[in-house]
């Protein structure tokens, strides 16, 4: 058999894989489709519901109490800036996606990166597929959600649901592998309970890595929402991806600086989350 016949042969097989999948399992992908849809749109309806000013303002509010006064200053008014270029229904559009993806990720990696940790075997297992999620190109992931899902939002929502699973389930996994063994040889010392270990001592001195999976779980979503946008996802990604293709060189520029602020803001306060967390461990 020759190179071109395998090959021929290899993607005819995994189009009837999927079409197989396509057509016996309609009215699963159809209930997910319908699921995340509606989880999607409720989330969007939380922050676009306001008026841009008060979103901009819980926003000043809480990187004021996280970070400090200029941070505060300076995020609300770079959240009115993406409202006065005519872009505040795709900023929360996105920042719904960004948010969803990446609650429902952390709501999945975070116990199985607690599993992980504390089992070793099951830790082999997860090990090699975060390293094929992590190495792959994320726009690989659109492929088969289009098969399955179609295109929309939650075709979009399921890519960057997988590429921010794996920075939090590894980074809480290493978190709980991470606890001092001294520490848990004075808890077996004490006679804690199992539930007792886990609550007071380990999770305690896994919390800074953990906030370090949900920032960078934040910061790949964003990047994937970018990517998305080619599947009619809506937001910024979809701007950009329209304004590309009719050379729209404004808009596309208007729309990238709307998506690093988004990303800036909720970097610096996923940093001031770890860094808090951090403080508390030491």
């Amino acid at each position: 058999m020759n190179t071109p016949d395998f090959s021929s042969q290899f993607d005819e097989a995994i189009d009837s894989a999927l079409g197989w999948l396509a057509d016996h399992g309609e009215f699963i992908f159809d209930a997910a489709n319908a699921v995340l849809t509606g989880v999607y749109k409720a989330v969007l309806w939380c922050v676009a519901f306001p008026p841009f000013y008060v979103i901009a303002a819980l926003f000043a509010l809480l990187g004021w109490r996280a970070v400090g006064t200029r941070f505060a200053i300076v995020s609300g008014l770079a959240l009115l800036f993406c409202a006065l270029i005519g872009l505040w229904p795709e900023t929360v559009s996105t920042l719904a996606l960004v948010l969803t993806a990446t609650i429902l990720a952390l709501v999945v990696a975070i116990p199985l990166g607690v599993v992980a940790g504390l089992a070793p075997a099951f830790d082999r297992v997860v090990d090699p597929c975060l390293d094929l999620v992590q190495t792959m190109p994320p726009y690989i992931y659109l492929l088969p959600a289009i098969a399955l899902l179609g295109y929309g939002p939650a075709t979009a929502l399921l890519a960057t649901f997988i590429v921010a699973l794996a920075p939090a389930l590894r980074l809480t996994s290493l978190g709980i592998r991470m606890t001092p063994k001294h520490f848990i040889e004075l808890g077996d010392a004490s006679g804690v309970t199992g539930l007792q270990m886990f609550f007071k001592i380990r999770l305690p001195f896994a919390m800074p890595s953990i906030m370090a999976g949900v920032n960078q779980s934040l910061m790949m979503a964003f990047g994937m929402v970018v990517i998305a946008g080619i599947v009619g996802s809506g937001g910024l990604g979809e701007s950009i991806y329209g304004a590309v293709r009719t050379l729209d060189i404004a808009k596309s520029i208007n729309a990238a600086i709307a998506i690093v602020i988004l990303t800036m803001i909720l970097d610096r306060l996923a940093q001031s989350a770890v860094r808090s967390r951090t403080g508390e461990a030491q």
